[in-house]
């Protein structure tokens, strides 16, 4: 498990979508959870979170990742890594001690991610709190660049564009399907797309009209996190 104090600005996030998409503030988002046939009850059992600066994951410091402590046992699952079992999280915190951190480093900011509306389906009903700026998604974006990689999963897209040795410097003890793997491969894989599709650049509005979620509506954040 890993901590690390909060990345913040002292201008506040910069969301205009005529800005490069840049210089937004972005930070990319995972978490494992511990599945959806668990439906209201699914639990969220880490998070990560990994804010982009130029385009590109931020220095390793400003990243945060965290186990949480579901409250209960969770069954042996095949998707669920080994490091996540029950003795693990049980030393972990709850997600209302780790709920404030996340609100700190997403409200107002677009949240990254691949397929990133499954991870804040269940992030907004544990942590209703949070009010991103808006979704971007590497899966929506590699389906309208058409990428043939023989798959969508992040871990394919990654293997195809030849940035999987790039994730791997970035987390060296970290692995796929982990939090922090997973939200710096997106991360990743956001840059790789968008240098390939706009290669002399684009603003947050061009890449939210192929990227973003259409069906998100922001909730008002308190003015106290900012």
């Amino acid at each position: 498990m890993k901590t690390t104090d909060p990345h913040t600005r002292q201008d506040g996030p910069v969301t205009g979508t005529d800005t490069p998409w840049h210089q937004a503030d972005l930070v990319a988002l995972d978490l494992e959870g511990s599945g959806a046939q668990d439906r209201d009850h699914e639990a969220i059992l880490e998070i990560a979170l990994v804010p982009l600066a130029a385009g590109q994951p931020a220095a390793t410091y400003a990243t945060y990742a965290t186990l949480v402590n579901p409250g209960r046992p969770i069954p042996a699952r095949p998707w669920i890594p080994p490091g996540l079992s029950n003795d693990v999280l049980s030393q972990a915190r709850p997600l209302t001690a780790v709920e404030p951190e996340l609100a700190g480093r997403i409200s107002g900011r677009w949240l990254v991610g691949h397929n990133i509306g499954v991870d804040w389906r269940l992030l907004h009903r544990r942590c209703p709190s949070i009010a991103p700026a808006g979704l971007i998604d590497t899966l929506r974006l590699a389906r309208a660049y058409r990428i043939d990689a023989g798959g969508n999963s992040l871990t394919r897209l990654l293997e195809h564009l030849d940035l999987t040795a790039t994730v791997t410097r970035a987390v060296p003890d970290g692995q796929p399907h982990r939090a922090l793997w997973d939200a710096t491969g997106a991360a990743i894989l956001l840059g790789g797309l968008v240098t390939r599709r706009w290669p002399a650049g684009v603003a947050l509005a061009g890449l939210c009209a192929v990227a973003a979620l259409p069906d998100f509506a922001p909730t008002p954040a308190p003015d106290t996190l900012f």
